[in-house]
């Protein structure tokens, strides 16, 4: 009775704090939106023992241990010290963030190549998610519309969304398809610094910043301090590269940019995967032979081999020879070209990227080998799952042909492992027929339809 009692008020303590803290974190935002131009000096205040508990509990309990190897049921065992102790810390200076521990996991579809994983400890997860959650109201006022990744309500669809939509109402155009090299390990600190300064200067946050600026990284049991980049696998990372490309990009394209042209133009920006649209094409190569020097000017390369200009214009125009060239680009694990609708007019339409294609069915017949022993049953459920995720992402309007092949190879996959059990005899295409009835695969189905959307006042 006593512990029933005990949960009960406890979640509406936690009900209770959570209002307390979106009614600050919406005053924080109004604040920013009326005084667009204002620098806060005062942040500080807003992070006490209520706002580091949601902190604590909005922050992912099962990821991999930091440096101090502390696991999140060892830190909730004196959960109410700890995060006094933090607060103390926090609030007088004296916290010291700790480096981050590196590993290395595989690049998809790269052999021999990795992509280093920073992972802080639990406690900085912890109090950066409270820094963030103080700075988010503010920036969200300040980011413009054409950017969408890491910003809470708006997610990678809602990009391509923006895109498809803007291509249509212009007819296609000329577009830059930018790719910047290494973005997050070349965030120069010192511009990083200059663009907090413009509208957060109270020097509890900024000193917290600072710390993790400086943490340095553990890898085979050493630590280094680069001196660029943002803090790797950080709750708070998000929203300073954010920061940094607002700045760099955003505002100078919107500003700067826009204004001298002769034709329209708009961009759209998923962290540091962007597009930049344009009617005319000496507006594009204008635009395209200023970036370079521009992203150099803040300490960003870009990828010059990646980084074009495609004709995307309607209808496809043909070559000097008369071929019929490809004029596609790909966003966010989609192929971007024009085709034609059912009722026979040019569309936009988009297909899974060939790569991303290649690497969710590598992944799909690495699994398969690997659990081919297990129970079908549990296999079928294994698969619908990874699926159903595939679908999620992938199924939006007019991919239904990508879908069909990826259910049919994810079908042909199945059955060769299934096919090489030792102790299960040959598996025709007949008996797999036959097991499939039993044991169904989901068809593809369109999650993200932009006719549904449309639709909705």
């Amino acid at each position: 009775m006593d512990r029933t009692m005990g949960l009960l008020e406890g979640q509406m303590t936690g009900t209770l704090g959570r209002e307390i803290i979106s009614t600050r974190q919406e005053k924080l935002a109004e604040l920013a939106r009326i005084e667009p131009k204002r620098v806060l000096t005062t942040l500080a205040h807003h992070i006490d023992e209520v706002w580091l508990r949601e902190a604590y509990r909005r922050t992912r309990k099962d990821g991999a241990v930091g440096v101090d190897g502390v696991t999140a049921a060892q830190y909730e065992a004196d959960l109410e010290a700890n995060l006094a102790s933090l607060l103390e810390r926090f609030k007088s200076g004296r916290y010291r963030a700790p480096a981050v521990r590196r590993v290395h996991i595989p690049k998809p579809g790269k052999a021999g190549k990795t992509r280093p994983i920073g992972i802080p400890t639990l406690e900085d997860k912890v109090l950066q998610r409270a820094v963030l959650m103080v700075l988010e109201p503010i920036y969200e006022r300040d980011f413009l519309d054409c950017s969408y990744g890491f910003r809470p309500g708006r997610s990678a669809h809602q990009a391509l969304d923006a895109l498809w939509r803007g291509l249509m109402a212009m007819g296609g155009g000329w577009i830059i398809d930018l790719d910047i090299q290494s973005f997050f390990d070349d965030v120069d600190w010192d511009h990083l610094r200059c663009f907090l300064d413009q509208r957060v200067r109270d020097g509890v946050v900024r000193r917290a910043i600072g710390k993790w600026l400086n943490a340095g990284v553990m890898e085979s049991g050493e630590v280094s301090h680069p001196d660029r980049g943002t803090p790797q696998g950080g709750v708070v990372s998000p929203l300073l590269s954010n920061l940094y490309l607002h700045e760099v990009l955003d505002v100078w394209f919107e500003h700067e940019v826009k204004p001298r042209l002769r034709g329209r133009a708009f961009e759209v920006r998923f962290a540091d995967d962007a597009a930049l649209v344009f009617e005319r094409e000496e507006d594009a190569r204008r635009v395209l032979a200023v970036l370079t020097k521009r992203f150099a000017k803040y300490g960003l390369r870009l990828h010059l081999e990646k980084t074009r200009l495609v004709d995307f214009r309607s209808p496809p125009r043909r070559g000097q020879d008369g071929s019929q060239r490809e004029r596609s680009f790909a966003l966010l694990g989609f192929t971007h070209f024009w085709g034609r609708s059912r009722k026979g007019r040019w569309i936009v339409q988009r297909k899974t990227a060939k790569d991303r294609f290649t690497r969710a069915l590598r992944d799909i017949g690495h699994w398969c080998r690997a659990h081919r022993h297990w129970p079908v049953a549990a296999q079928q459920a294994a698969l619908r799952r990874k699926m159903q995720g595939h679908y999620a992402y992938y199924g939006i309007t007019g991919n239904g042909r990508a879908l069909d092949r990826f259910l049919y190879e994810v079908r042909r996959l199945w059955r060769k492992w299934l096919h090489r059990r030792s102790w299960c005899g040959r598996m025709t295409w007949e008996k797999f027929a036959c097991l499939t009835e039993r044991y169904p695969l989901p068809p593809p189905r369109v999650v993200h339809s932009v006719y549904r959307r449309a639709a909705t006042p």
